[in-house]
């Protein structure tokens, strides 16, 4: 997962015998895209049309629908820029420019430690990113790789206003379901496409992928170029068992809780089924992921080779008198992980508030408070840069569907209750005397909070309006954000800025042993990584070729759930070729956050389009194993055959096609 301004062409060029040219690495950059909450996409055309994953956009798909016209369920297909729908809150950013500030950074957090040291990363941070000015159309983020060994500023063309131009049905999207989801043979047609708007026209975007017309075969070099959203192979022994043993087990615990209120919701009848279709499908594949990353730590041998690599590294550091100053840094780690543990009740019992309508009204309050501040001392998500999105997303015209965040809203008090249990101080602020579901009731069934006029007056209104408001929501969230307030800043305290410390010390030890030879941890921002489109062994030793097909999807269909094709895929079956390749897997090193990347040859031609990995992959959060870890995407024969003969989307395929020949 590296950099782009620090690849390793030459190790590519010893593997594969040509490495990209700074050119191939600019170029890919420029036509590669960061979906704002957590995806990637690509721009594939010289007309702002972008490139990513249908669950990529299922929000938006879901948001354009309505009881009456479901485009999650039946697909949503444009013949024209004319029929392209916007996103409600959509953000896609483009990076244009890396700049190194680590000294700048570093000497201004240097000797500090505690409250004092978070805020002069927050007021050193604030101070960058105001470097990039106001125009609302830039985005600049503080970028920390090595866990503080490098600081960069990451400055993004941002574009907001994003519309809808293709997404197939849900079924045919996620094909397979969850029994399917991170394995290998796959059938998916997960993609969407989009286009982004300036000046209500489509943008200019000269910088765009161009399909190849042959697609890969075995072996052949790849690239994936995305943002993966955050790995922890950097952590500390002591780190990954404070995983291993308690927040993975209590984030998997509460997920499935949730996934149960979910089920429930949606046996209530056809509307609340859709209403809470994509929860579903995003709690059903957080459980997956954050099962393999546990099953990862369980197992023996790769938790030994994490061992391993921790014991050589300090041994290494032990032997070199010029890094005695770093040799204390893991037993630093170990010490937090002491204090992590006593607050963890409260901060997991308080972290699960922030959702939906919750969300918006203790950003409203907050908001109101933050810009009251100068930049510098404000919390980071809430200084001028910051704002920019959240003004956007309160200012969105949205669904909201209060029946349903009020039963996720009950579960979360509830789940609170019985965290702390009901005599803690704390449970008696969140809940006074009332129940979880009778609170929950109160505030959902009152609140204007799901009028984007209502969001957009109350936060231009600032902190007079929030003081004076009366909406429940709003009064509740005015009531309890000291407390959270009070919780954040002793997390940042007593386990943010001492590890961060820490771990900067041990990045430094690192860089002193192996330099850079090693890619920095994920951090949801743009990173390229490299491999060879290749099968692998499964768990009995078998052995899973690279490429499935188009006829092996209609060989997979049953008609039952989650094996059900729609009808616009059946009645095309004739007329697409049953050997045109559908998905294959690759050597990418790839997590969570790539959802959406364009995988390239190494002319930079798209070739696939990655949407999953194998069950394998799932410890990637943790550590790469090249014998099985494995990368899947759509193959780009597949798109083109299915954009063309199954959904007859000329005006897309023409687009897609004239811009490959130029």
């Amino acid at each position: 997962m590296w950099t782009f301004d620090h690849f390793p062409t030459a190790k590519v060029a010893k593997t594969y015998g040509a490495g990209p040219s700074a050119a191939f690495l600019d170029h890919v950059r420029k036509s590669s895209l960061r979906v704002a909450g957590g995806c990637s996409a690509s721009f594939i055309s010289p007309n702002g049309l972008v490139m990513t994953n249908h669950h990529c956009v299922v929000e938006c798909v879901g948001g354009l629908s309505t009881s009456t016209q479901n485009y999650v369920e039946n697909g949503f297909i444009t013949h024209s820029t004319a029929d392209e729908r916007e996103c409600p809150d959509f953000e896609i950013d483009q990076l244009v420019a890396i700049t190194d500030i680590s000294r700048t950074i570093q000497s201004a957090i240097a000797g500090k430690s505690g409250a004092a040291q978070n805020a002069a990363l927050r007021a050193a941070q604030a101070a960058a990113q105001a470097t990039c000015g106001k125009d609302p159309a830039v985005r600049c983020d503080v970028v920390s790789l090595y866990h503080g060994g490098v600081y960069d500023l990451y400055r993004y063309k941002r574009y907001q206003d994003v519309r809808l131009a293709f997404a197939p049905e849900f079924s045919v999207a996620q094909y397979g379901g969850d029994p399917d989801n991170f394995n290998f043979p796959r059938f998916n047609f997960d993609i969407g496409l989009l286009r982004v708007y300036e000046n209500g026209k489509p943008a200019v975007t000269p910088d765009y992928l161009r399909f190849s017309p042959n697609g890969t075969k075995a072996g052949e070099l790849i690239y994936v170029s995305g943002n993966p959203g955050g790995t922890d192979r950097e952590l500390t022994l002591s780190q990954l068992v404070y995983q291993r043993d308690y927040a993975l087990p209590a984030t998997l615990s509460l997920l499935a809780e949730r996934r149960g209120i979910i089920e429930d919701f949606q046996r209530l009848g056809s509307e609340q089924r859709r209403e809470a279709n994509e929860d579903r499908f995003y709690t059903e594949n957080s459980i997956k992921a954050f099962t393999g990353e546990r099953y990862a730590l369980v197992d023996p041998a790769f938790f030994a080779k994490k061992v391993r690599e921790e014991r050589e590294l300090r041994a290494a550091v032990a032997k070199n008198p010029k890094l005695a100053g770093y040799a204390s840094a893991w037993d630093q780690i170990a010490a937090v992980q002491t204090v992590r543990l006593r607050m963890s009740a409260q901060i997991q019992a308080t972290s699960t508030f922030r959702r939906g309508l919750f969300d918006d009204a203790f950003a409203l309050v907050r908001a109101g408070d933050e810009r009251l501040k100068p930049n510098a001392v404000r919390l980071p998500e809430y200084t001028d840069a910051g704002l920019v999105g959240i003004a956007a997303s309160l200012e969105a015209n949205q669904p909201t569907y209060l029946d349903l965040e009020e039963r996720q809203q009950a579960f979360n008090f509830d789940h609170l209750r019985a965290v702390l249990g009901a005599d803690n101080p704390l449970t008696k602020t969140f809940l006074g005397r009332e129940s979880p579901d009778g609170l929950a009731h109160r505030l959902f069934s009152q609140t204007k909070l799901g009028d984007a006029a209502v969001r957009k007056a109350l936060f231009d209104g600032g902190a007079p309006a929030i003081a004076a408001s009366t909406d429940p929501l709003i009064v509740y969230a005015r009531s309890i954000d000291p407390t959270l307030r009070a919780i954040r800043k002793a997390t940042e305290d007593q386990i943010d800025a001492p590890t961060r410390s820490a771990a900067e010390r041990i990045a430094k030890a690192r860089f002193a042993v192996y330099g850079s030879s090693v890619d920095p941890d994920a951090t949801f921002s743009p990173r390229l990584s490299y491999g060879a489109v290749k099968g692998f062994d499964d768990a009995s030793g078998t052995f899973v070729p690279p490429y499935t097909t188009i006829g092996g999807l209609f060989g997979r269909t049953t008609g039952a759930a989650p094996y059900v094709l729609p009808k616009s895929w059946l009645d095309a079956q004739s007329s697409l070729d049953p050997a045109t390749p559908m998905n294959f897997s690759g050597t990418l090193d790839v997590v969570g956050g790539n959802s959406g990347s364009p995988v390239v040859n190494a002319q930079g031609q798209v070739v696939g389009l990655l949407f999953d990995g194998n069950i394998f992959s799932l410890g990637g959060d943790y550590g790469y194993d090249a014998a099985k870890n494995r990368s899947i995407a759509v193959d780009s024969r597949a798109l083109i055959a299915g954009l063309s003969k199954v959904y007859h989307a000329d005006s897309l395929v023409s687009e897609i096609e004239t811009a490959a020949a130029k």
